[in-house]
């Protein structure tokens, strides 16, 4: 399953400085207002970055139709879409895609089907505004959401058995 489009807006010379610090979440939708897919037959996500106070669209990509199945070959090219993304907006996503989300810190969240991706964004920014906490809190900070490298980082201190 492969990428068919993907579009990646670039900011322009008359747009306002990149804003800092800035988290890029993506959403699985076939309109791009509304999350209404299963992360592994998404047949597009739009990525967003977003700070408290402003949230600018960066990309939008279209995947190949595929339906539901456990065929786990069809994640790769969207993993590697959302490659730097701190979490990603879905309707349901699958124990093994979960896992993989999150060895790569980004944070799955499911939504209602139908949920409105500007209300989502006001939503996590307020979020942010008011200090966040879980996923959010750990993200702001540049921190892997899941732990999974607090491991490597511990053995890295000379931690040992």
């Amino acid at each position: 399953m492969g990428l068919q489009r993907h579009l990646r807006i670039l900011p322009g010379r008359t747009e306002a400085p990149a804003m800092l610090p800035t988290l890029k979440v993506a959403f699985a939708t076939t309109d791009r207002k509304h999350v209404d897919q299963h992360f592994g037959s998404a047949s597009a996500f739009v990525i967003y970055a977003v700070t408290p106070e402003q949230a600018v669209l960066l990309e939008v990509a279209q995947f190949e139709n595929l339906l539901q199945d456990s065929h786990e070959d069809k994640l790769a090219a969207k993993l590697a879409l959302l490659e730097g993304c701190a979490a990603v907006y879905c309707q349901a996503v699958g124990g093994s895609a979960i896992r993989q989300l999150l060895q790569r810190s980004i944070q799955p969240l499911r939504v209602e089907e139908g949920a409105v991706i500007d209300h989502l964004l006001g939503e996590l920014q307020q979020e942010w505004r008011t200090g966040g906490s879980g996923w959010l809190a750990k993200a702001a900070q540049g921190r892997p959401a899941d732990g999974l490298d607090r491991f490597a980082a511990m053995e890295a201190e000379g931690w040992q058995e």
